[in-house]
């Protein structure tokens, strides 16, 4: 008798307590006052329970019973005003279209005991020593009716609510309807009320009550807001459930009566409740649902794609590319025209410093776009897929997660991108117009997504080797320039050597001068080309105005330059620069291109800007040069196509540019000319600068 006590008990006290939490949490929602009610009922059954479990006379236990029916009575019209009105945006006009039939859930049960009580438990009868059951008369039976009746309307509308749900609003509900199902599984199993049985009662309502407090905790107290379409109205699966289930337990009870061991008939119907709990649960679950979905998709319907097409199409798509933008913009289209997904977008990580993440392209975004979307979604992004292996749909995420995270409209899939166990970036995708991605397009997504990473990270070590070349000409480069200077110390040397013996001499001394002078321009030319691969840029950042800077270069130009120089410096917005850097970008631009044109040829100057950059861009109409060699050479160190050039210019130039974190765009034609544009963004924060 203690444990069944401290069962009673515990149950009620559980109870209690969730009822007030709710109701604590917000007092004017109905749904919240409808649930607190029903687990004020729960607790008043429960209370009434234990006290009667205390009584030893016939008399008074039977009086006990029927004063618990009198809280049993109230559990089907509580309960059904909650389930009419959990996660539903309609529920006041459920409600009123309910009215008959949640009055009469509170009549009908409630009359019976009030009035006619004494026609419904009929009188005790003695089990065993010790032991009363307390038979059922014709009104018993109309109550235990009446309360089925009542459980069956409680669960269908709880099932509905549960199927019209998606995602993280059904991982909040799904244990709140499994909960309230739990409550009214024991009816109808003997036709006479045995008090030993309560405790089985008991036990179910703690397993019911912390599956309630699992989902509230689930939800943080918020409230549901789900729409039910007429489809899930017509297609409920409670009758069946529920008379799958009566018949088990029934059976169950029978067994139990014709072979003996009656007293663990509570404890076999418990088992059989928790395994019917478990299963529920398990068939509710999402992640279950979507690996058995995969599995039988994958093995047991034809292909939706023709890999083979595909793979090939990706391939060719991205094979023959060698710029990592140029590869990822590919991969986006590719992406978006197989799946039918409008808004495809890669994200690339820098190298060399933790937490950047830039533009790599997209069917979507401009950069300005990007750099809006990315400061509010890419850090948490990048770490809520650190962790994750596949696509992931961020429209399904845990309650945690999806309140951390707002997405937007146009963001629904994500993964990330990594290679040979090196993070590389990740790709969004927007959702797909009709109809989510099915498995077999999540796992051609992922597949290709590991052929983009892989290229990716073959282009980034490409890189690297490439940089690592660089260095090695660098080196080859050096043991030439310090042959040179060996060969002039040599001559100097030797005409040293000359010098006491010939200095009387005056055409001596002037061949001597100009000697000197000839070894000294020689090892300034030599030093003025080398140092700017050998220093480390430290930019002096100024706010200050590109248009006046780009004009004190060519005001010093003035009358020097073999082509006809046109200006159009334009007021441009303040810009975060070095101007001493900038101007060395805007004469070797110039230089460049007064190389390029022939005597009266044309070179153009202008300054703009644009949303978030300001410009210059220096135009000629000379020789021009071949996609090939700007695909390959351009900005690349002693790849030059001048004659007594070193290729050094443009390196330099385009490391001071995107020091400033800017970038130069490019647009040459063999024989009709160059255009250079240099962009750097306007003032804003100070950023550190780059070697």
């Amino acid at each position: 008798m203690t444990y069944e006590l401290a069962l009673h008990g515990a149950s009620a006290l559980l109870c209690a307590g969730l009822a007030a939490a709710v109701v604590w949490r917000d007092r004017r929602s109905f749904v919240h006052q409808a649930f607190g009610i029903g687990m004020a009922v729960l607790a008043a059954e429960a209370a009434l329970t234990a006290l009667g479990a205390g009584v030893r006379s016939p008399a008074e236990r039977l009086g006990a019973e029927r004063l618990r029916l009198l809280a049993t009575a109230l559990l089907p019209w509580a309960w059904l005003r909650f389930s009419l009105a959990f996660g539903r945006s309609d529920y006041r006009e459920l409600l009123r279209r309910w009215r008959p039939v949640v009055w009469a859930s509170l009549l009908l049960p409630l009359g019976l005991v009030v009035l006619i009580g004494r026609q419904v438990l009929t009188g005790a009868v003695q089990a065993a020593p010790g032991r009363w059951r307390f038979g059922l008369g014709g009104a018993g039976y109309l109550f235990q009716l009446a309360f089925l009746s009542g459980a069956v309307l409680i669960l269908a509308n709880l099932e509905r609510t549960l199927r019209a749900s998606t995602g993280s609003m059904r991982w909040f509900i799904k244990y709140m309807v499994l909960g309230v199902g739990g409550l009214s599984s024991q009816a109808l199993l003997f036709r006479s009320v045995d008090p030993d049985l309560h405790a089985m009662d008991s036990a179910v309502l703690l397993v019911a009550a912390a599956l309630m407090a699992a989902s509230l905790l689930r939800s943080r107290l918020r409230a549901a807001d789900v729409y039910v379409s007429q489809s899930v109205l017509y297609s409920s699966m409670t009758a069946l459930l529920v008379g799958i289930y009566l018949l088990t337990v029934g059976v169950l009870a029978k067994a139990v009566v014709l072979f003996g061991g009656v007293q663990a008939l509570p404890l076999v119907t418990f088992v059989v409740f928790l395994g019917l709990i478990g299963l529920v649960g398990l068939l509710l679950s999402d992640r279950l649902r979507a690996a058995v979905h995969g599995f039988v998709t994958r093995n047991f319907r034809r292909p939706h794609y023709d890999y083979r097409k595909e793979w090939t199409a990706f391939t060719r798509a991205t094979t023959t590319l060698i710029d990592t933008r140029a590869v990822c913009s590919a991969v986006a289209a590719r992406v978006s025209e197989t799946l039918r997904v409008p808004s495809v977008t890669v994200w690339l990580l820098e190298e060399g410093e933790p937490g950047g993440v830039v533009l790599g392209g997209s069917t979507i975004y401009s950069d300005a776009e990007a750099a809006s979307w990315l400061g509010r979604h890419g850090p948490g992004l990048v770490e809520l897929l650190r962790e994750r292996l596949g696509p992931l749909d961020l429209h399904e995420l845990a309650a945690g997660e999806a309140t951390r995270l707002p997405w937007p409209a146009d963001t629904r899939y994500a993964l990330a991108l990594t290679a040979a166990g090196e993070e590389l970036g990740f790709m969004v995708l927007g959702g797909r117009p009709g109809e989510p991605l099915t498995v077999e397009d999540l796992d051609l997504l992922k597949t290709l997504s590991d052929q983009a990473a892989g290229s990716i990270l073959g282009l980034r070590l490409l890189a690297r080797v490439l940089k690592a070349k660089e260095m090695e000409a660098f080196q080859s480069l050096s043991a030439f320039f310090v042959h040179d200077l060996k060969n002039l110390a040599s001559k100097l040397s030797l005409t040293l050597q000359n010098l006491p013996a010939h200095y009387e001499d005056p055409e001596f001394r002037r061949d001597l001068l100009a000697t000197i002078q000839r070894s000294v321009a020689k090892i300034d030319d030599m030093c003025a080309r080398l140092s700017p691969l050998s220093r480390t840029l430290e930019l002096q950042r100024t706010s200050g105005d590109l248009s006046q800077t780009v004009g004190a270069v060519l005001a010093g130009l003035n009358g020097s330059l073999k082509g006809e120089v046109a200006q159009e410096l334009r007021p441009t917005r303040p810009v975060a620069m070095d101007p001493e850097q900038i101007q060395k970008v805007v004469l070797n631009l110039v230089l460049n291109a007064n190389d390029a044109v022939r005597d009266g040829g044309h070179i153009r100057v202008e300054t703009g800007e644009t949303d978030r950059w300001v410009y210059f861009s220096v135009s000629d109409d000379g020789c021009g040069m071949s996609r090939a060699f700007m695909a390959r050479s351009l900005f690349k160190p002693f790849q030059t196509t001048k004659d007594h050039g070193l290729g050094i210019g443009l390196f330099h130039s385009k490391s001071i540019v995107e020091a400033h974190r800017g970038r130069i765009e490019v647009d040459s034609e063999p024989g009709k000319g160059t255009t250079f544009r240099v962009l750097l963004p306007v003032a804003g924060p100070e950023q550190p600068a780059r070697s």
